[in-house]
């Protein structure tokens, strides 16, 4: 099963359970891995650019990265099928730096909120010189996860297939991927304003998917673009041998069990078959003129059965 997981989210996996295991070997040897690559308030003395792509594959406890591969698995094999690896990667990548400079923005409020109670008189731009004095206490401000990358990844797909029906424990019927998704987000954004102190990042959640909300409007406005053009151009050329495989095949299977009723099927079975390939290429061409954005709802819908079945 692990051969036929995408290139990109595959090693994705990989890197983050890696990245887990070398972790706790550090941690017993006294090196906190998390306080080297997770993202730290910028005000923070051990705060580093780098840290808006290293945080994301650190992770605190197994509980945290088991959901967040299980999400990762679930959704972008799906998603990466789709758009191709390269862009896949650059979305999931930007989502994750997205994630983290909404929990920045967020973080820098909380600090004005938590001075400004102490001492009224405190504008917003002596925020930045108290900043400085309490860097070493800023550190602590630490926010590490792939969570908002992956969801941003739940996001992209609700958006390409939203009346896909999933089964979501402990939900005893399957939902529609668009309500899964608005749900989804609905409950981080209450967490976000109910909660406090719980140690979950719920804004860098609501950032990866506000991210990827804006970039995926951005491609559905320009499907001329380098990215939507390219993408999933690999899945559907594959898509496209296989059937054209199975067609060469499909007739010589049929062929071989003789009779004028055997024969008849095969001529309809072939038929059909023809049919359905010429209307598959069609889709496949109509891709790389418009874009996957451009086909219509029963148009992508037949693409994705044809997929499951290829």
């Amino acid at each position: 099963m692990f051969r036929n997981i995408p290139t990109i989210t595959k090693n994705l996996l990989i890197v983050n359970f890696l990245t887990f295991v070398a972790t706790w070997i550090l941690q017993q040897r006294g090196i906190n891995l998390a306080n080297i690559g997770g993202l730290h308030f910028f005000m923070a003395s051990d705060f580093h650019l780098f840290q808006f792509v290293t945080y994301m594959f650190l992770h605190a406890n197994f509980t945290h990265i088991f959901f967040n591969m299980f999400a990762l698995w679930m959704f972008g094999c799906v998603v990466e099928n789709v758009w191709g690896p390269k862009k896949f990667l650059f979305y999931y990548i930007s989502c994750g730096i997205g994630a983290g400079l909404m929990q920045e923005l967020v973080q820098l409020f909380d600090f004005y909120f938590r001075i400004t109670a102490q001492e009224p008189s405190v504008s917003f731009s002596e925020l930045f010189v108290i900043g400085q004095q309490l860097s070493q206490q800023l550190n602590g401000w630490t926010t590490i996860g792939a969570s908002g990358a992956t969801y941003a990844v739940l996001l992209a797909f609700g958006m390409i297939f939203p009346n896909e029906r999933i089964f979501i424990f402990p939900l005893p019927i399957p939902i529609k991927a668009k309500w899964f998704v608005c749900g989804y987000a609905a409950i981080e954004l209450f967490s976000a304003i109910g909660s406090s102190g719980d140690g979950v990042a719920h804004m860098a959640h609501l950032g990866g998917m506000l991210f990827g909300f804006l970039m995926i409007r951005y491609w559905n406005k320009h499907p001329d673009s380098s990215y939507n053009r390219s993408g999933g151009q690999e899945f559907f050329d594959r898509l496209k041998n296989n059937f054209e495989r199975r067609r060469g095949t499909g007739s010589h299977m049929h062929a071989e069990q003789g009779g004028a009723d055997d024969l008849r099927d095969d001529m309809n079975y072939n038929a059909r078959k023809k049919q359905n390939q010429e209307e598959i290429d069609a889709i496949l061409d109509k891709i790389r003129k418009s874009g996957y954005d451009s086909l219509t709802k029963e148009e992508k819908q037949k693409l994705f059965e044809a997929s499951r079945n290829a």
